[in-house]
């Protein structure tokens, strides 16, 4: 029997310097060209202009928290969303938008009508998958403004 012993050499470290650094740059290359295809784009356009806007936007909050509605959307196996709301007048519109999240933007308005006891259905239908849904109620009471996921 014969051993051979090899060294450890500059170039063998070099090739495990290269290889690991490699490595770290495909997987940030790969990671990066993910998270651009599932941007769907700025959230403000200008975030100076939205800074201005925030005292008011809390204003509006609070002043929704303080009508005490409240809504939980779910869907429907046929797509349709319903709202399951509390303390909402019934002469109440209802209105919202959807949005994916992720993904491919798709943004859908959605109505809706009473459906008894407190509940309302949406007359669109959503398309399977996860959801945002911005939701508006006007009623004699107030204005009333929420978000809420839908899958």
């Amino acid at each position: 029997m014969t051993s051979t012993s090899t060294t450890f050499t500059g170039k063998h470290m070099a090739l495990v310097f290269v290889g690991g650094f490699g490595v770290v740059i495909a997987v940030n290359l790969l990671m990066a060209s993910y998270a651009v295809g599932s941007f769907h784009g700025t959230v403000v356009d200008n975030s100076y202009v939205a800074s201005q806007n925030y005292n008011d936007w809390i204003a509006k909050s609070e002043a929704s928290k303080a009508l005490g509605w409240q809504v939980v959307p779910e869907r429907r196996a046929d797509g349709r969303v319903v709202l399951a709301t509390l303390a909402v007048p019934a002469d109440a519109v209802i209105a919202a938008e959807a949005e994916r999240p992720l993904g491919e933007r798709a943004t859908i308005a959605l109505t809706f009508t009473p459906h008894g006891q407190g509940r309302w259905l949406s007359n669109e239908v959503l398309a399977p998958g996860r959801w945002q849904l911005r939701m508006a109620i006007r009623a004699t009471g107030g204005e009333w403004a929420g978000e809420a996921e839908v899958r």
